[in-house]
């Protein structure tokens, strides 16, 4: 018998079992990862590098090593060059598998780019940003007037601006004997709060500053004007972390395991960061030396990892945080390429499991200044919720949701990229589907080549409800043995039931796909948890209904708010009044950015709202349990009752079926 191994590619997620000897790239085609191979596979071009991570990866139960590959070629030799053979770059046609793996795949060789939609929101608030630029004309020292270049700024700053500044930025100091008389004493001064930090020849008419939303699977870059707070360029990627695991208890885990972990993890983000800098400000046609302030929001073990600080205490109770407040550190401190004299801002954090992101949405959306009661879920790789109102105050949790809401743990799940499911339809008659797939104009009845080569979030969220819609699936998430489709079966190996959503001729990647028993439980697991937490809240604030249902967070943006409701993914809440607001954190992080009273707002909102640690309640796995049921086991959903009415009930129809065709054969006897 064939020996197999276990391969897993970063940052599709994708992982199957693979035999011994195969090719690492042949191994990636055939679990839907498509990495390029532009030369055929003649060994020529180079392209198709894969970097092995080594180490034992807990949440995978694998331990990658560089020897469970074969030996290097002289090719790879000659193509790769020494850092990255330093960096454990191999060539996937030269490379075969001899051990389990977890192969990233560098972002220049993935053939199939994700799509990471992070748009920009409109801000809610005028800019009136805590850097702030002024013009002024100073006199030239004489030997009657000797006084030092900075008393100088500083006075004439008082005169012509009404600008107290107190002190000034050592770079800035460093660098500016030499411009201000170069530009014959008219400068611009760069002035954050009261410190004086950068001072440029003749009169600058606008500048910018960069907002980052670093989430556990991607970060979103905003460069924005500083005075008009609008988004002038915008950029993105997958979080290169993800090689170190999908979600925050795997990297934090990853940290614990290895004792270079937090470093590589660290250098990781930072490195990620340049890049975008790198890519805004060429876009812009700037340097990097003209961005003196950034914004920056993320989770709190994102935070700690980005900060270097030690991140296994979020890990375990009573999940205490290194820092809590917000934070300022010099961009030279942290790395980071923009301008030396720089301020680095990271929002505050809630709680251990409730991040900066989580306080960027807290006031972008203002529930506390809301008059009706409240529900915001941010999505992602963790699920962040807020429950309140102006008069009830506000709390907040954390919920497991898992990485199955962005493709991981589903059979033939992945993230939001060229070829991926992204909507489904299924007719409640001929239980027949129909979908669209990401990169495809038209659905995929109308188009002659789908290429589809999985699913994504939005796509399960979809086929979960739907299958619930139309009856294929029951309350409780089990497949109907009566429904009238060729397209249920059961799976060979696991003999445990299967709908096939794509035939093969549909796809790329060779072969059906299907969604399987287990990865509707998958889907049950994450919207159980993201409702326990609602109704915790909910209780909490002695309410038992809400009012109005925010969909937070880019994938939420691309979620049908029918389907959410429907499956019960949050408790009974008029239709109407269910709103998706995109990238709710990465819109907070702008007006922190262009706005100063609302960065003091965050940082005391931050220590306003109430954590709700969920596994405190003896009664959460019984309340976690009942959400699992669609749309839950007891509570009541009038909003979508019509539809509740309607499921067929297909073990009935095909019972009365039964007993019609017998007593039409009796009579006809």
């Amino acid at each position: 018998m064939t020996q197999e191994h276990t391969v897993i590619f970063q940052p599709s997620g994708r992982r199957g079992k693979i035999s011994h000897g195969t090719n690492v790239l042949e191994a990636a085609r055939s679990l839907g990862v498509e990495i390029e191979a532009i030369c055929g596979e003649k060994k020529t071009c180079g392209k198709c590098k894969i970097q092995i991570q080594e180490g034992y990866f807990e949440k995978f139960g694998v331990e990658s090593k560089m020897s469970n590959v074969t030996p290097f070629t002289s090719d790879e030799e000659r193509m790769l060059s020494s850092a990255e053979k330093d960096n454990n770059y191999r060539l996937s046609c030269l490379s075969e598998v001899q051990g389990d793996l977890l192969c990233f795949v560098p972002e220049e060789a993935r053939g199939g780019q994700q799509v990471v939609r992070k748009k920009a929101g409109k801000l809610k608030y005028k800019p009136d940003p805590l850097l702030k630029i002024y013009y002024i004309e100073m006199k030239e020292p004489t030997i009657h007037d000797p006084e030092d270049d900075f008393l100088r700024i500083k006075q004439t700053l008082r005169e012509q601006q009404g600008v107290v500044i107190s002190r000034v930025d050592f770079f800035c100091l460093q660098n500016m004997t030499n411009k201000i008389r170069e530009a014959k004493w008219k400068v611009t001064c760069f002035v954050l709060g009261d410190e004086l930090v950068r001072v440029t020849p003749g009169k600058i008419e606008k500048y910018y500053g960069i907002a980052i939303d670093i989430g556990t699977t991607t970060v979103a870059a905003y460069l924005t004007d500083m005075q008009t707070g609008k988004v002038v360029a915008t950029d993105s990627k997958m979080n290169p972390q993800v090689r170190f695991g999908e979600d925050v208890m795997s990297r934090i885990s990853y940290s614990m395991q290895n004792p270079e972990g937090l470093g590589q993890m660290h250098k990781t983000i930072i490195d990620a960061i340049n890049d975008i800098i790198g890519n805004l400000t060429e876009e812009l046609n700037i340097t990097s030396d003209d961005i003196l302030e950034m914004v920056l929001v993320c989770n709190t073990a994102m935070h700690h990892i980005l900060l270097n600080l030690e991140p296994k205490y979020v890990g375990v109770a009573p999940f205490p945080t290194a820092m809590a407040p917000a934070v300022d550190i010099k961009s030279r401190d942290l790395g980071l390429c923009i301008n030396a004299a720089g301020n680095i801002h990271v929002l505050a954090n809630e709680a251990g499991f409730v991040g900066a992101d989580n306080c960027a949405v807290l006031i972008n959306e203002e529930p506390y200044n809301s008059d009706e009661s409240v529900l915001i879920i941010d999505i992602g790789t963790n699920g962040e919720l807020l429950c309140g109102s102006k008069s009830l105050g506000v709390l907040s949790c954390s919920v497991a949701t898992g990485p199955a809401l962005e493709g991981a743990q589903i059979k033939f799940g992945m993230r939001a990229a060229p070829g991926a499911i992204e909507k489904v339809e299924i007719d409640v008659e001929t239980l027949e589907p129909r979908y669209k797939v990401i990169g495809k104009a038209d659905w995929h009845t109308d188009i002659a080549e789908v290429d589809t080569k999985g699913i994504c979030g939005s796509g399960i969220i979809d086929v979960a409800a739907e299958f619930f819609r139309t009856g294929i699936i029951d309350k409780g998430g089990r497949f109907s043995k009566y429904a009238p489709t060729d397209r249920l079966r059961n799976d060979v190996d696991t003999g445990m039931p299967e709908y096939v959503l794509a035939w093969e001729s549909e796809t790329s990647i060779g072969k059906d796909i299907v969604i399987t028993q287990g990865d509707v439980r998958a889907i049950q697991l994450a919207v159980g948890s993201i409702y326990a937490g609602a109704w915790i809240m909910m209780r909490e604030l002695d309410i038992e209904t809400i009012d109005k249902v925010v969909l937070a967070g880019a994938f939420g943006s691309h979620l049908s708010q029918f389907s959410c409701l429907l499956m019960g993914m949050f408790p009974d809440c008029d239709i109407s009044n269910i709103f998706s607001v995109g990238n709710s954190a990465g819109d907070g992080a702008r007006l922190c950015l262009v706005n100063k009273v609302k960065r003091k707002e965050a940082d005391e909102w931050a220590r306003k709202v109430r954590y709700v640690e969920l596994t405190v309640f003896e009664d959460f796995e019984r309340v976690f349990m009942k959400s699992m049921q669609f749309p839950h086991m007891d509570h009541p959903f009038p909003h979508v009752q019509h539809v509740l009415d309607e499921i067929p009930n297909w073990k009935k129809i095909a019972k009365e079926k039964k007993k019609r065709d017998k007593a039409s054969a009796g009579a006809a006897s």
